[in-house]
């Protein structure tokens, strides 16, 4: 298999654990029940935007260290996103931000500059584990899938390097 082939490869396994990551907080959401807190929407767009560059360094087939460049950015963001969200979940209940208005509020009464502050920064809301496998919360499971995908693209723009 040339480069260029295995590329597309690693940028298809990323595209498909992105979308996997997405169907899994989807089926959380409407089936589960579990409502997505500000820094949940967070880690969802950084994972979307994640697969939509994988996706386009599949069909662009040129640029793919670019592309590969874009999936790490984006997942070291996603990973970010939930080291912060972990250290809230993990603050004693003394400590925990209090909740502030629902974000959909704050949207709607334009309100922009809080509710990105809100996005970013967190809240009670988020400090809540509503949910957990094998003693590890959902944002443990989203850094340990993003720490893999951000791997995963940058061995392969190193690989890039050594043949190109």
């Amino acid at each position: 298999m040339n480069l260029l082939q295995e590329t597309r490869v690693v940028l298809t396994l990323i595209l498909l654990a992105c979308i996997g990551l997405i169907a899994t907080a989807f089926y959380m959401e409407y089936q589960l029940g579990l409502e997505p807190c500000p820094m949940c929407i967070v880690q969802r767009i950084a994972v979307a935007l994640a697969g939509l560059a994988a996706l386009i360094g599949i069909l662009h087939n040129k640029f793919k260290k670019f592309y590969l460049g874009l999936t790490a950015f984006f997942s070291a963001a996603g990973g970010a996103s939930a080291i912060r969200h972990l250290y809230l979940q993990s603050l004693p209940p003394d400590r925990v931000p209090s909740c502030g208005p629902d974000l959909n509020y704050l949207l709607d009464n334009n309100f922009v500059s809080d509710a990105l502050i809100q996005l970013f920064i967190g809240d009670g809301n988020c400090a809540e584990v509503m949910w957990s496998l094998l003693g590890i919360s959902i944002p443990g499971w989203v850094l340990i899938c993003c720490a893999g995908i951000f791997l995963l693209s940058i061995r392969q723009i190193k690989i890039s390097n050594i043949y190109s």
